[in-house]
C-alpha cells in the first residue's frame, strides 16, 4: 500500500514538473502584417501565397483583425479579404483556433471623435475620401510581397506620425485612437499567446499596427516574436496546393469588374492567369463574362464584339450567379470595390452592354437601367441610378 501511495506521489510530481515546464515554454507569435485586400492584385502576395504560407508555419492559432463581439457575430470588415476568405477557412478546414483580437470604439465614441459612424456605409458610397470603393491604383502596390512589412522601412511613415502629435489637439484623434486600438491588440495577443505555451500563434493584421504590436510585445519573457520571412516564401508546389477556385474568381473579378479597371493598374499577366486556372474548372457564363471583360481591356476585342459577346451570356446565362462578390449586405446593390457587386452574371451582362454602347453613343442606354431596376427593387434601384450617371453613363470614345 505504501509503494502504492509512493508510486502515485512520483507519478503526480512528474506531471506537475511537465505541467511547469510547459508553462515556462516560449509561445512563438509571427504577426504577418498585410495591405488589406492586395493579395487580389499583387501576384507575389496573392490568396495562395497567404494560406501556403499558414500550411507552413502549421499555427496552433490564428488571431485576425477584428474584435470579439463582431466576429461573434460572423461580421468583418468588408475590405479584409485575407480575413474572411483566405484565413478564416484555411483556420476551419485544418481545425486551427481563430482568435479576434481588434477593438473598434462605440457608435457614440466615434461620432464623438469623428462626427460620424465609423461602421456605417453611406447609401450611396462617395467617389473619393472615407468609404468609398477600394483600389490599388499606384504601380508599386502590384509589387507587394508576402514579407513586404518585415522591412521597417516599408512601414516608417505610420511609425513618424504615430509618435508625432498633430500641431493642434483636436485633430490629434485618429492618432490617440490607434495608439490604443494597437495596444489592445497586442494585448489581446498576449493572451492568446499565454493561452497556449510553448505553441506557435501567427497574427494577421494590417501591416500599419505590426511594429508597434512587437514593441509592446518585446519584453514579454514568455513570447518570442518570429518574424514572417524566416519561414520562407512558399515553393511552387504548396502554392499548388493552397490554390483555390475562389482564389481566382476573386483576382478576376477585383480587377476586371470593380473600380480596380478604372485605374489601368492591372497585371494582366496574373489576371490572365486567374482566368486560365478558372477556365480549366470548366468554362461557365461567368468565365465567359470574364474573358469578354479582359480581352476589351486589354485591347485584343472591339465595342461592337464584346457586346455581341456580352448578349450571348445574357441570353444563356439565366439565374447563375458570380462566384464571389465581395458583397456583405445583400440589400445593397455594391460591394467594396464594385458599384454594381451585386448583379447576377445575366444582369451584369446587360450592364456591361449598357457601358459599351454608352461609350461608343448609342442610344436609349436608359432602357437597360430601367430594366435592371425593375428587377433590383427601391433601394437597390436607387443607387443604380446613382452609380450608372458615375460609371456608365461616359462620353463616346474618340
Amino acid at each position: 500500500m505504501g509503494q502504492s501511495r509512493w508510486i502515485s506521489a512520483a507519478m503526480l510530481c512528474t506531471a506537475f514538473v511537465a505541467a511547469a515546464a510547459a508553462n515556462d515554454a516560449k509561445t512563438k507569435v509571427i504577426v504577418l502584417g498585410v495591405d488589406h485586400a492586395a493579395q487580389l492584385v499583387a501576384p507575389a502576395d496573392s490568396p495562395a501565397h497567404l494560406a501556403a504560407f499558414l500550411a507552413r508555419v502549421d499555427p496552433d492559432a490564428i488571431c485576425i483583425e477584428r474584435s470579439p463581439d463582431e466576429f461573434a457575430r460572423n461580421s468583418y470588415y468588408e475590405f479584409t479579404y485575407e480575413v474572411q476568405d483566405v484565413a478564416v477557412p484555411f483556420a476551419r478546414e485544418h481545425g486551427v483556433a481563430l482568435c479576434p483580437v481588434d477593438w473598434q470604439p462605440s457608435a457614440e465614441d466615434a461620432r464623438l471623435g469623428f462626427d460620424l459612424d465609423l461602421s456605417s456605409i453611406p447609401e450611396i458610397r462617395p467617389s473619393s475620401g472615407y468609404q468609398q470603393f477600394l483600389s490599388f491604383p499606384q504601380p508599386a502596390q502590384l509589387k507587394r510581397t508576402l514579407f513586404h512589412a518585415d522591412d521597417p522601412g516599408n512601414t516608417q511613415r505610420i511609425a513618424d506620425w504615430a509618435a508625432t502629435p498633430a500641431a493642434k489637439a483636436e485633430h490629434d484623434m485618429p492618432r490617440r485612437m490607434y495608439l490604443y486600438r494597437t495596444f489592445l491588440q497586442a494585448r489581446r495577443l498576449a493572451s492568446a499567446a499565454k493561452a497556449r505555451p510553448g505553441s506557435t500563434v501567427v497574427l494577421i493584421v494590417g501591416e500599419f499596427h505590426k511594429r508597434d504590436i512587437e514593441n509592446v510585445l518585446s519584453a514579454d519573457a514568455g513570447i518570442e516574436i518570429v518574424q514572417p520571412s524566416t519561414v520562407g516564401n512558399p515553393t511552387a508546389d504548396e502554392l499548388a496546393a493552397a490554390s483555390r477556385r475562389e482564389f481566382h474568381a476573386a483576382i478576376a473579378t477585383f480587377n476586371l469588374l470593380g473600380v480596380q479597371a478604372d485605374t489601368g493598374n492591372t497585371d494582366h499577366a496574373y489576371v490572365a492567369s486567374a482566368l486560365e486556372s478558372l477556365a480549366e474548372h470548366g468554362q461557365t457564363h461567368e468565365t465567359r463574362l470574364l474573358e469578354t471583360r479582359f480581352a476589351l481591356l486589354a485591347g485584343r476585342m472591339s465595342a461592337r464584339e464584346a457586346i455581341e459577346a456580352y448578349q450571348r451570356v445574357a441570353d444563356q446565362a439565366g439565374a447563375e450567379a458570380f462566384t464571389w462578390t465581395g458583397v456583405q449586405d445583400h440589400a445593397r446593390l455594391d460591394s467594396y470595390f464594385d458599384p454594381f457587386g451585386n448583379l447576377t452574371v445575366r444582369q451584369r451582362a446587360l450592364l456591361e452592354i449598357a457601358r459599351e454602347r454608352a461609350r461608343l453613343g448609342i442610344p436609349d442606354q436608359g432602357k437597360t437601367m430601367r430594366q435592371l431596376g425593375s428587377e433590383l427593387g427601391a433601394r437597390k434601384a436607387i443607387q443604380l441610378a446613382a452609380y450608372w450617371d458615375r460609371h456608365i453613363a461616359q462620353p463616346a470614345r474618340n
